[in-house]
């Protein structure tokens, strides 16, 4: 009869909707939702980390009682036994108003148990399915935090809002096409004309809207321009300054790209791309500024074109060293786009997403065949890296213009990148070891229109939301 009874309230459990305030909190260094294991409502299950399905089993709210509420509301988050120490297990049991049921919402992300002090960790700070929540001590590391946004983003939000709302912000945001955030009304790039040496701030038409192109048409008449400057949207100060400008010097292989080589229309509106040939290329010491370091966890995107590719080293975006040498393996964390396959595994001629990072460009996990690798050769390409930075990393690709990413390796780092090293300044259109004398040499050609560096490992369903603003966008 005790079966029976357990059975008939699990079966009545899956059809409990969840209450319209509960919501999914995901762990910022997995992307995974917390999730109640194997979807019942029996007392004593335990919590693990499980790719987000929108079940019941994986939304949460916040009681007034200070209560954990989940599986329709009819189960509470509970440290086992009453147990205060670090390991002790985090299951669901019966509502009943103890101090081991009561937990702290913290502006860092992370929870904390009230009775015990410790915080919700997701074991050994891994990312796999399957793997166990408990409390430990409280460290600030990406395992402890998660995600509580319950609303998409407002309608007419841009790509950095939507990484909000996902909990991983962006730290680095750089177009010379449109403004990336719906509120931002400032400059997007600078351009240099040749009559004179003279500069210009190139803007938005409107607030959250596209590049004002004749705003350098009108300065570059008659004379010839160069882009000197793609400036940080996000606030961090992350501008991108050529290689050999004053901002960047001792750079010997390096020049601004040319303002004028590539015009498009997105929006309906004119606009001008980043459009670099070799030896063109864009950096920041973006160390302290909020870009990740070391092994924590970061994910970066950029909209490139298929078309205007090679296989010269390296067009990449994305984190690499502060001190512009290839000091180690792990010391990049960057987006790479071309025809260049060092290791094998990439299927047709290309050119494919893959990940920089340092010392080889993977497009998979290892040097071998990644049959899930394929090529990219529309006009406008979304290109797409996240890594946790100790264990799992993934890349997605797809057309800007129209459809849905194609995840082409999502699994564990190559040997000998765990944890990863990351410095933390950015590079555009080059490898991490440009362009001092005696560095790498600076071989790529590529488009760059817009891209963003993230903090923390975005959700696969941030991800679709921001390809769908980037094809929103209406790249022509």
């Amino acid at each position: 009869m005790a079966l029976l009874a357990t059975m008939l309230a699990t079966a009545l459990t899956w059809s409990v909707p969840a209450s319209a305030s509960a919501a999914p909190l995901v762990g910022a260094a997995s992307g995974r939702c917390l999730d109640v294991k194997g979807n019942t409502d029996t007392p004593g299950t335990a919590l693990q980390i499980w790719d987000c399905n929108g079940q019941p089993n994986q939304a949460f709210e916040f009681s007034s009682a200070a209560e954990l509420r989940t599986m329709g509301g009819t189960r509470c988050v509970d440290a086992y036994n009453n147990q205060t120490s670090p390991g002790t297990p985090v299951i669901i049991w019966s509502c009943n108003g103890g101090a081991n049921q009561q937990w702290r919402q913290n502006s860092d992300g992370s929870i904390t148990g009230v009775q015990s002090g410790l915080c919700l960790d997701v074991n050994g700070a891994a990312t796999a399915n399957g793997t166990a929540v408990i409390l430990w001590t409280c460290n600030g590391q990406s395992n402890q935090k998660w995600s509580t946004s319950t609303t998409p983003p407002p309608a007419g939000s841009r790509a950095c809002d939507i990484y909000a709302a996902g909990g991983t912000p962006c730290v680095a945001a750089h177009s010379t096409v449109r403004a990336l955030y719906s509120s931002y009304s400032g400059k997007l790039y600078q351009v240099r004309r040749s009559s004179d040496n003279a500069t210009r701030d190139i803007g938005v038409l409107a607030p959250g809207g596209f590049a004002d192109a004749a705003a350098q048409d009108s300065f570059c008449a008659g004379t010839s321009c160069v882009i000197t400057a793609v400036y940080d949207q996000s606030g961090h100060g992350n501008d991108l300054w050529y290689q050999g400008s004053a901002q960047v010097p001792g750079s010997s292989q390096s020049s601004p790209a040319k303002a004028t080589s590539e015009s498009l229309t997105a929006g309906g509106s004119k606009a001008y791309s980043l459009y670099i040939n070799p030896g063109n290329s864009y950096w920041r010491d973006g160390h302290l500024t909020g870009v990740p370091t070391g092994s924590a966890p970061e994910g970066a995107y950029m909209v490139t074109s298929g078309t205007h590719v090679n296989g010269g080293c390296c067009f990449d975006y994305g984190n690499s060293e502060t001190d512009r040498k290839a000091d180690a393996a792990g010391a990049m964390d960057a987006i790479n786009f071309g025809t260049q396959c060092w290791f094998g595994g990439c299927s047709g001629s290309g050119p494919w997403v893959q990940a920089d990072l340092e010392w080889g460009l993977y497009s998979g996990g290892s040097q071998s065949w990644n049959t899930n690798q394929r090529a990219f050769t529309a006009k406008f390409v979304t290109a797409m890296l996240k890594n946790n930075g100790t264990s799992r990393f993934a890349l997605k690709g797809g057309d800007a213009q129209s459809g849905s990413l194609t995840t082409v390796w999502d699994g564990g780092l190559p040997s000998g990148y765990s944890p990863m090293k990351k410095q933390g300044a950015i590079v555009l259109g080059s490898g991490g070891d440009c362009c001092k004398p005696g560095g790498g040499a600076n071989l790529s050609a590529g488009t760059f229109y817009e891209g963003a560096v993230v903090a923390g490992y975005p959700s696969d369903a941030t991800d679709n939301a921001v390809q769908a603003d980037i094809v929103a966008a209406g790249y022509r």
